[in-house]
């Protein structure tokens, strides 16, 4: 049987196909309130052509300008290996140039596949006097740290007022209907559609995500027609508003009144940023397509339709969109415009996700629980925690608020300073990573940070009249993760300098001084070398620990995926008798962490191929004695010299592990006190048994084939999680505001915020916690 492959271009159009339900439903859903919101200010008392015209002018040269040839010409390109967005950019700048502020940064990391872009590569090029200059201060790495999570928190914001504007506008059309009465009922309605959205978020939208395309695409031709139809009917010589000359008329007719209805205008351009943001989803080409071929066109003959109705029916401004339809088309396009303004906000809350997510794994939010199902799209997650703060912070602006105007003011305020952000960062990459001239990097803040200003200012005029709400909205947020990164950044510095020095473990011997029981223990730390105080910390209560050691960092790196085969760097702590190793974990920002058992396995399987690298002869004989880390499981160059086999039974777990000599070290006691407490939470605390024995007996060292033996009876034996559990203080002589922040902020922060367990799926049933103060 021949399995039917698609061709490049088969794929290419499918991406653009799918790209119409993900990156331009909130895009397409903009003509419902631009001129709602445009004409609701001071600019309604201008009840003429050219008013109109005018608006619709600039409506055509902003969505030229900013969203056709910023987005689609110039900022697609600035790609991450593929993927999009404001932290995309951040790893762009943080690969190309020390500006980051991440925690263990190791060359190895730069050895990464996609670490280094081609043709971008800037590792010999001369340093110039700005780059210099940005990564000696730290004050200027803490600033473009600052500009990015000022992003994340427009994010956040456009997160909670997407839903409800797009809900709200969408549901309008009942007004028209109902002769602009029972506008409570409108309101009422739109929070149980609200409602229903993000309860049924913990599904995911695999199964529907079939259905956002077609929505979207009807939506856009039918309001296409209709805008064409307005045209033929009201005024075909709106056309000649596409001339940049009508902006001329419109601001000198209109003077400031005209300036403050900018804000209004800029809501054109909402859903912009998703272009470049679901980037990792698709292709720029496909995106590109979709966007100039068919939203591009359709979106200028919609509002070219209504701005044509409009010359001819301002009285209509308060509900232009809905008014402009023909009667018997209102109620079929009042249902597709709840169905897109659903999609859009589906689209817009996945992104929410997504860039929270980003944030944790830069240690830029607290701790929250991501969940991601194998039958998911790539890169979709679910954090509870985070949509029903986005549900009810959604509705309480839409009962609060009751109308789009303000929401629109707060909406739009958002949009235009997340732009401004780009536009900033995007200069950064043209600099940095790109390899072109000071000039033009400043060239293209000039031109198109200018445009974003007088639509900032614009906005800043409709603070009091709603624009506070996202104002307060991006502030909260970003004190939270600004707060969280300083208290975590504070907490791995203490570590580092308190680290245990490796000549005190050298000096206890084989043993430690302590008790080697059966097992292993993974010790989570933060720390890429040294030992943690967390160990000795364990030790000095109870002086007891398992046969073998291995210190766990889990890490990101500023990339947005991490192939499966260098994840693992795997070295070794002193002699080979000591049984200890270092593992570290490099993920990417974009990354979701497997489960539990899979990590233990793949930690196991690491170490073992470790060992045998070394037993070939692939060590560093120069390296410390903590200084050598090898990347494990990139080939079969030593064969697969342990099986892996999943067990149903628990008591015959151990069973056949070890063919050779040696058997499970646990006892029976101890194996049956282990049942009975599974047995008590089964559904917690039941994990698949995976047996593991050596598949190949001929080793040229016999004390290889003992080191293997001995971690193959440890696993068998049990796994073991040690992670700390601090107390965090700020000193009695430290500052008030860090006192402030450390004792009161961080701290809140942490008492509410997930345990670490819960990211790092840790098996309640295998966790020690260890109690340590920390007063930095």
């Amino acid at each position: 049987m021949q399995v039917e492959t698609k061709s490049p271009r088969q794929e290419f159009l499918l991406l653009a196909y799918q790209s119409f339900g993900i990156v331009f439903s909130d895009l397409s859903i903009s003509p419902l309130y631009v001129y709602k919101s445009t004409f609701s200010g001071s600019l309604r008392h201008y009840q003429n052509e050219d008013a109109v015209f005018g608006a619709f002018s600039v409506i055509f040269w902003t969505l030229t300008l900013l969203s056709l040839f910023k987005y689609v010409i110039i900022v697609l390109n600035a790609d991450d290996n593929g993927e999009g967005g404001t932290f995309s950019l951040y790893a762009l700048l943080c690969r190309h140039a020390k500006v980051g502020l991440l925690p263990n940064h190791q060359a190895a990391d730069e050895e990464l596949t996609t670490y280094h872009d081609p043709g971008y590569s800037s590792r010999n090029m001369t340093s110039s006097p700005f780059k210099v200059f940005m990564e000696r201060h730290k004050k200027t790495k803490t600033g473009l740290l600052l500009l990015v999570l000022l992003g994340a928190a427009l994010v956040f914001s456009i997160g909670v007022l997407t839903p409800a504007i797009s809900v709200l506008s969408s549901i309008d059309g009942l007004q028209v209907q109902l002769q602009n009465r029972h506008t409570r009922m409108v309101v009422f309605l739109a929070c149980l559609v609200l409602i229903g959205h993000f309860v049924l978020q913990y599904r995911g939208t695999h199964r529907v995500a079939f259905m956002f395309a077609p929505v979207v695409i009807l939506w856009l031709l039918s309001t296409t027609g209709i805008g064409i139809y307005n045209v033929i009917k009201w005024n075909p010589r709106v056309y000649q508003a596409l001339s940049p000359y009508y902006i001329y008329k419109f601001f000198k007719y209109t003077g400031r009144d005209g300036w403050t209805s900018l804000a209004g205008l800029f809501l054109c351009t909402t859903g912009s940023e998703a272009m470049f943001a679901d980037l990792g989803q698709f292709t720029a080409g496909s995106i590109k397509l979709a966007f100039c071929c068919i939203v591009f066109p359709c979106l200028v003959l919609q509002y070219m339709g209504q701005a044509a109705f409009l010359s001819k029916n301002f009285s209509a401004a308060p509900l232009s969109f809905h008014a402009s339809i023909p009667d018997p088309l209102r109620w079929p396009v009042l249902v597709v415009a709840t169905l897109a303004a659903i999609v859009a906000s589906q689209s817009v809350i996945s992104a929410t996700f997504s860039t929270v997510k980003q944030c944790y794994a830069l240690g830029c939010f607290p701790r929250v629980k991501v969940v991601h199902k194998a039958r998911w799209v790539r890169g979709q997650v679910y954090i509870p925690e985070i949509n029903w703060v986005l549900m009810i912070l959604s509705l309480a602006v839409t009962v609060g608020f009751r109308d789009t105007n303000r929401l629109a003011n707060a909406y739009g305020s958002a949009c235009m300073a997340l732009t401004f952000v780009s536009t900033l960062l995007t200069s950064l990459v043209i600099y940095f990573v790109w390899n072109q001239s000071l000039f033009l990097a400043l060239l293209y803040v000039l031109f198109f940070g200018s445009i974003e200003i007088i639509y900032l200012s614009s906005a800043c005029m409709k603070i009091p009249n709603g624009g506070w709400v996202a104002l307060m909205f991006t502030t909260v947020f970003l004190a939270i993760m600004y707060v969280w990164h300083y208290g975590s950044r504070k907490r791995y510095l203490y570590d580092l300098h308190n680290k245990v020095p490796m000549k005190w473990i050298l000096a206890q011997g084989s043993s430690l001084g302590i008790v080697r029981v059966p097992g292993i223990g993974l010790l989570f730390t933060e720390l890429a070398n040294g030992v943690p105080p967390t160990f000795t910390h364990f030790l000095t209560n109870l002086p007891a620990f398992y046969q073998v050691v291995v210190f766990i960092c889990v890490k990101t790196v500023p990339l947005p995926y991490v192939h499966h085969k260098e994840r693992y760097l795997i070295g070794r702590i002193g002699p080979k008798s000591y049984r200890m190793y270092r593992c570290i974990v490099r993920n990417g920002y974009k990354d979701v962490p497997n489960s539990g058992d899979d990590f233990e396995n793949d930690i196991v399987m690491s170490i073992a191929e470790f060992i045998q690298m070394e037993a070939e002869g692939f060590t560093n004989l120069d390296a410390p004695v903590d200084g050598w880390l090898a990347v494990v499981r990139t080939s079969e160059k030593f064969g697969k010299r342990l099986a892996r086999s999943e067990s149903d039974s628990k008591e015959e777990s151990c069973s056949s592990s070890f063919p050779i000599t040696g058997s499970c070290s646990k006892s029976p006691a101890l194996q049956k006190l282990q049942s009975m407490y599974e047995q008590e939470s089964p559904d917690l605390n039941y994990r698949p048994r995976v047996q593991f024995k050596l598949t190949d007996t001929k080793f040229k060292d016999l004390r290889v084939k003992e080191e293997l033996l001995q971690l193959l009876e440890a696993k068998c034996a049990g796994v073991s999680y040690i992670i700390g559990h601090s107390r965090i203080k700020a000193k009695w002589n430290a500052p008030f505001l860090k006192r402030f922040v450390i004792n009161v902020a961080y701290s809140f922060l942490r008492k509410n915020s997930r345990s670490p367990a819960v990211f790092l799926n840790i098996p309640h049933i295998c966790l020690i916690e260890v109690g340590i103060n920390y007063y930095l």
